[in-house]
């Protein structure tokens, strides 16, 4: 499957919360949280792209492209999160992340589907491994970043530091969404993780990665 995506940055409308109906959420499988080993996330090339990602975070205004986002997307994430002001900055940062100006693009649906197996987006999750927040990021990058731990559990922090490790990881597997997803989770080589993240992206939070160009291979 190719997806083509744009590398456009936009902020959201606030106003858009207003006007959407109440959501009915489309029939989903219950989140399944994932426990990497400890040690997925540790390629020693990681450390100055993850310190990049946080130092260059911004998002810059693209009002058509925000209301196809968030009019697909939030009906979606109100069955996970109930939390209004949460809920917007998640659809914010992920959005914002996918489209970093310079960086090759993440799928914004690709990374809505990590969020769902990885934490069912539940911030506070911790995993066996000690990986925490909604990506369950590996406990020693707020150290070597010279951040606190707790950060880990704040929902941009986390997600600054997640889709930074897992668009390395696409890059590095040139584009091979599955081999990216087993680093990530650090199961190389084992099927049920990357195909658990699949299946919910194609089923569940697809409708916005084809708002531009990017060919991406789920294989």
């Amino acid at each position: 499957m190719t997806l083509r995506i744009p590398c456009k940055l936009l902020a959201l409308p606030l106003l858009l919360a207003a006007v959407l109906p109440p959501a009915t959420p489309l029939a989903a499988a219950a989140p399944i949280a994932a426990a990497p080993i400890a040690a997925a996330q540790s390629d020693p090339e990681l450390r100055e792209v993850v310190q990049q990602a946080i130092g260059e975070a911004q998002c810059f205004a693209d009002r058509y492209d925000s209301a196809v986002w968030y009019t697909l997307m939030e009906p979606k994430l109100r069955h996970y999160v109930k939390d209004d002001k949460e809920r917007l900055e998640i659809l914010q940062t992920v959005y914002c992340e996918a489209h970093r100006s310079g960086a090759s693009v993440l799928p914004p649906g690709l990374i809505m589907a990590v969020l769902d197996v990885e934490s069912g987006f539940d911030r506070w999750a911790v995993s066996s491994a000690g990986a925490v927040g909604l990506m369950q990021v590996m406990p020693f990058w707020p150290e070597q970043l010279g951040m606190r731990r707790y950060e880990l559990t704040r929902i941009t922090p986390n997600l600054h530091m997640g889709c930074a490790i897992l668009r390395f990881y696409l890059d590095s597997e040139r584009r091979d969404v599955r081999r990216a997803l087993e680093r990530y989770n650090g199961s190389v080589g084992r099927r049920d993780y990357p195909d658990r993240v699949i299946v919910r992206w194609t089923r569940y939070w697809h409708g916005a990665d084809d708002l531009g160009r990017g060919p991406v291979k789920p294989s």
